[in-house]
């Protein structure tokens, strides 16, 4: 007899098996599918929850970067002073949800097509040379060779130069975002559009693309677009390549795996510095050229001289390097982690098989 106050039909399914029984057979294959999903994208993975850790950390260094670059400020310090006392502690997030998101489309697309294209170009030296770049780079007391920089240089610059076509509008957009109050108050090209140089105030990002659209036309969400793709080819190349080198020579000095956590930690914090000094005249360029699009309406943007030797292209350098070192510190941190806990996860595959799954 059933229990007192129960249904039968809450117990037993048409079949005669237990309810109960079949809730937790369904449970076990749908949590196989996701680890069995989750090990197959381990790189994707990986990368989306690190960046989202690793850019709300550090974003508000990138938005006092910003400012230095695009407006002269006396020091480090005025810069901070002058946001906080205009626009309050969330002017340092100001535009935060937008790289929240563009970042980590961004660093997931830009992983993906980092970890394909160093396997390919790893296969072509190989059949070329005989020698893989990939199995010197894992190999303990073995030093970066000319392959294994070209291998991860050109793997970083395909990436790079791919995801600028994704990153452009968002980075545009978070360029307004964290200067609009400044556009606002001072008197950009002699004072001249004050209407659109106002329009720009305190709008998400979706309202900025919008009014970037109005004043300038669709092509507009890509104003500054070869100053990108030149920096972000140039500078993910350049990123790769000291990162990987950086983790090998480190291994190698203690004699331990490239990706033991002291390792990563440092080569991540390394990569983000060269990376940056080596690039950033053109980002301040890219930055000066945006600012100038946006303050010029449907009028000819002036287009800034990338100019290495030029201290004014380098104001916010150190602010810059600081947070590209924490940034990237944290973010390979969680990296390598992440991946190496994905990988040790066991999949039952005949579960699945047996079930036609």
């Amino acid at each position: 007899m059933p229990e007192r106050g129960g249904d039968p039909s809450d117990k037993i399914e048409g079949d005669g098996t237990p309810r109960s029984v079949t809730d937790v057979s369904r449970a076990v294959l749908r949590s196989e599918q996701a680890k069995r999903w989750t090990k197959r994208y381990r790189t994707e993975v990986a990368a989306s929850t690190s960046s989202l850790l690793s850019t709300f950390a550090a974003y508000p260094l990138d938005s006092v970067k910003t400012r230095l670059q695009a407006y002269k400020f006396h020091s480090f310090s005025d810069c901070v002073r002058h946001t906080y006392r205009t626009e309050g502690f969330h002017g340092f997030w100001r535009g935060v949800w937008s790289p929240l998101a563009s970042i980590t489309l961004v660093r997931t697309v830009s992983f993906s097509i980092y970890q394909k294209s160093k396997y390919a170009i790893d296969d072509w030296i190989y059949q070329a040379t005989g020698s893989s770049p990939l199995v010197i780079a894992n190999t303990r007391d073995a030093y970066p060779s000319v392959s294994t920089i070209a291998c991860f240089g050109l793997a970083g610059a395909t990436a790079g130069a791919t995801i600028t076509a994704i990153a452009c509008p968002f980075e545009l957009t978070k360029l307004s975002a964290q200067i609009s109050v400044l556009m606002a108050d001072r008197k950009d090209g002699g004072g001249k559009d004050d209407a659109v140089r106002k329009s720009y105030q305190n709008l998400g990002t979706f309202r900025t693309a919008k009014k970037l659209v109005e004043h300038r036309g669709y092509r507009g969400l890509y104003s500054g677009f070869h100053l990108h793709l030149l920096r972000d080819t140039i500078g993910t190349g350049i990123y790769f390549v000291t990162y990987e080198s950086a983790k090998q020579l480190l291994a190698n000095a203690r004699g331990s795996s490239p990706t033991t956590p002291l390792a990563v930690v440092l080569a991540g914090g390394l990569c983000g510095l060269v990376s940056w000094a080596c690039i950033f005249p053109i980002d301040t360029a890219k930055s000066i050229y945006q600012r100038n699009c946006l303050i010029s309406g449907r009028e000819k943007a002036e287009r800034p001289k990338i100019q290495f030797f030029n201290p004014r292209m380098y104001r916010g350098l150190g602010v810059s390097m600081s947070r590209s070192c924490v940034v990237n510190a944290i973010f390979f941190s969680a990296f390598e982690f992440t991946k190496k806990r994905i990988n040790r996860m066991d999949v039952d595959e005949e579960l699945l098989r047996e079930n036609d799954l």
